[in-house]
């Protein structure tokens, strides 16, 4: 008896459905950005990107509106795989995990955040050429955790904090410094500031300043003046 396959007249049994490639049009979100920031200073850390080849890059990651130009990014990587199919996205009114993404870039030239500003879920910070300077003393915490990624070549990033938020997190410094010291807070409802990045002939130097407190996230006068 001669065995029938699958989608052969007279065979009842379903056709396996081919797994549909996202469209190419799929708008990228934060975490893929992040994703692929990631793979780029392992690139460069490896010696598999020159300090130039990544701050194009890292420029174009943060400038990408959809997957399809992120993958390209990457695909020249050992690490740059195919990006996997975003998670179901929160249901419609729901806030958005993370908060809102605040890019800080610095290209032969110099860009700095200061005083009264507001804190999203995400910073990136890229100093190339340039310096970044990221003062966190007086700014409003829109979430009770922030990460902040940080990559400085040939440049450098300094970041200033009050002295009762959380800081966590870690750096590589490659023929550069990357400067910062863990601290928990006592206050439990303080922010958590996580840093990770990495310095390639430069420096990233992270402070907390003496007699600066963060704006309490629960004050209901905290957004006035």
């Amino acid at each position: 008896m001669t065995e029938q396959r699958p989608g052969e007249p007279g065979d009842r049994r379903p056709v396996p459905a081919d797994t549909p490639a996202p469209p190419p049009g799929m708008r990228a979100s934060d975490a893929d950005r992040d994703r692929v920031a990631d793979i780029l200073r392992e690139a460069l850390a490896e010696g598999r990107l020159d300090a130039e080849e990544h701050a194009d890059r890292i420029d174009a990651v943060y400038r990408a509106r959809t997957r399809a130009e992120l993958e390209p990014l990457v695909r020249d990587l050992p690490a740059g795989q195919p990006l996997a199919p975003p998670p179901p996205g929160p249901a419609p009114g729901a806030p958005a995990p993370g908060g809102a993404r605040r890019n800080v870039i610095a290209v032969l030239g110099g860009a700095e955040r200061q005083g009264r500003w507001r804190v999203g879920g995400r910073v990136n910070a890229v100093a190339f050429l340039g310096g970044v300077e990221l003062d966190l003393t007086q700014a409003l915490f829109e979430r009770q955790v922030v990460t902040l990624n940080v990559t400085a070549v040939l440049g450098g990033v300094e970041i200033k904090v009050p002295e009762n938020v959380t800081v966590r997190g870690s750096g590589t410094g490659v023929l550069g410094g990357f400067s910062m010291r863990e601290h928990e807070s006592s206050d439990p409802n303080a922010p958590v500031l996580v840093i990770r990045g990495l310095a390639v002939l430069g420096g990233v130097d992270v402070s907390r300043v003496s007699g600066e407190q963060v704006h309490d996230l629960r004050d209901p006068d905290r957004d006035r003046d």
